[in-house]
């Protein structure tokens, strides 16, 4: 039994919440998300929160019960509050800039790397070096993140590459000269 999916999801004065048959679609200040409720699932709106309960107590719908609230509850997180991802370039001549929607990362290769954002994620540059992914859906702000970090990952020796800002590189002796 799912104990997620069992939590209520509470929803902030600032957000409107609409249900129509299977698709829900969640406003707020930050734009707008919408999801389509698997058949296996219930979703009820009372007042200022959202209860989620399975049709069937089958196998599937015991595995998507816990997954459609949390995919809900980031819906409602997303459009209120935003996801953000922060990543930090560690090495010589690591260098990154915005223009537009256009991420250009120089991380030691013979070109230049390009990444345009796809609608809704938002790409800021500080220091040459500190990049922020943000956006209102959690899945594609996580999804572009790993896809920069996976240009350069960091390496164990001398630590160089891109990493998450809270993440930490376990480090290696390297060799020793006898």
């Amino acid at each position: 039994m799912s104990r997620i999916g069992k939590l209520l999801i509470n929803i902030p004065s600032e957000v409107n919440v609409e249900l129509q048959d299977q698709k829900i679609i969640v406003k707020g200040r930050h734009g707008e998300l919408t999801h389509q409720i698997p058949m296996e699932i219930l979703v009820s709106i009372e007042e200022s929160s959202i209860h989620i309960t399975k049709v069937l107590d089958s196998r599937i719908a015991r595995q998507k019960h816990g997954l459609t609230r949390s995919l809900i509850n980031n819906m409602i997180i997303g459009v209120s509050e935003k996801f953000n991802r922060q990543l930090q370039m560690v090495g010589v001549g690591y260098r990154s800039q915005v223009s537009g929607n256009t991420l250009t990362l120089n991380v030691g290769y013979s070109h230049p790397v390009i990444f345009v954002s796809p609608p809704g994620v938002e790409f800021k540059v500080e220091a040459n070096t500190n990049i922020f992914v943000s956006g209102i859906n959690k899945e594609k702000v996580g999804l572009l993140a790993s896809q920069i970090r996976s240009i350069r990952p960091p390496e164990p020796y001398k630590g160089k590459g891109i990493r998450y800002m809270d993440e930490k590189v376990l480090r290696k002796a390297g060799k020793s000269g006898k």
